[in-house]
């Protein structure tokens, strides 16, 4: 059997999962370039984006550096989310992850494997939420 026919049936490799990510948030907001392609899209939501001063700028960068991840925080391990603080403003940061083909419509089939999965990073005001 072999590693992608086991993440098929016993689900996805959260290690895998978690490497992907991060090296997609660090590609979406610090324009590091990941060691294979990882597809995707980052949205702010439009609170976010309007924010003075240059939030929205400070907020990209903190989700992309972002590294603390703990069973309280990640309880999957896949880093799928984090809050991060700028200014005294709490700022959120999730991915979701689809069928690359589905326009978003439907969820990854296996998460894993990032040549059949779209990542969505959205960074929104905890207030969003």
């Amino acid at each position: 059997m072999t590693t992608s026919a086991a993440s098929t049936i016993d689900g996805p490799d959260p290690t895998a999962v978690a490497a992907q990510n991060d090296a997609f948030r660090k590609l979406a907001c610090l324009g590091v370039i990941p060691s294979q392609p990882i597809k995707g899209r980052m949205h702010l939501t439009s609170s976010l984006a309007m924010a003075e001063d240059g939030l929205a700028l400070e907020a990209v960068q903190a989700v992309g550096e972002f590294d603390v991840f703990e069973p309280e925080n990640d309880p999957s391990g896949w880093h799928d989310f984090g809050a991060v603080d700028i200014r005294g403003e709490k700022i959120f940061w999730k991915i979701d992850l689809y069928e690359a083909d589905s326009d978003f419509r439907y969820g990854a089939e296996a998460p894993d494997n990032p040549a059949t999965t779209m990542r969505v990073l959205t960074i929104m005001m905890a207030s969003d939420w």
